[in-house]
């Protein structure tokens, strides 16, 4: 919003309060859901496939709000060197935001490489009905592992965090 906009509001030093943006400042977060993956999950397909347990429903209150996705995946390479593994961004069964080869890819080239990818995206859903967003997970026919290394130990956690952002 720009700067003369919020003075002819009232706010002239520079701060704004709840109850300013409760008065229409734009950008107002509305909900916050979010989850935590501590499990772990291990896979070798080499088509896109979900992480389970790792995905965040939503239901929007109003069809014109943003949808802000933030999140981290914990991941390591198997038992093998130069290993590579995709990721995917996926509203309901839809990718979104994503490049030629999904969200990310890792290429390994050591063996037991861990790795994060952080993420976000801003998404216009369009809907007032619950959204699911989920990240998905390929690799090249070896194992990789989420939240674990290859000898069992765990190597972290994986969130995804949505907020609805007013328009």
């Amino acid at each position: 919003m720009p700067l003369t906009r919020i003075v002819s509001r009232g706010i002239t030093d520079g701060t704004i309060t709840s109850a300013d943006l409760a008065s229409g400042v734009g950008g107002k977060v509305l909900q916050v859901i979010s989850t935590t993956k501590t499990d772990t999950f291990s896979s070798s397909s080499t088509s896109f496939i979900d992480i389970t347990g790792y995905s965040v429903s939503i239901t929007p209150t109003s069809s014109s709000s943003k949808i802000l996705i933030i999140g981290v995946l914990t991941a390591s390479a198997g038992l093998h060197a130069h290993i590579t593994g995709n990721a995917q961004l996926v509203r309901n069964s839809t990718a979104i935001g994503n490049g030629t080869n999904g969200l990310a890819t890792q290429n390994a080239a050591e063996q037991d490489f861990t790795t994060q990818w952080n993420y976000n995206y801003l998404d216009s859903p369009s809907t007032t009905s619950s959204t699911t967003y989920k990240i998905q997970f390929k690799g090249d026919g070896q194992t990789w592992y989420i939240n674990r290394a290859k000898n069992n130990t765990s190597v972290g956690a994986s969130t995804i965090t949505v907020m609805e952002i007013a328009a």
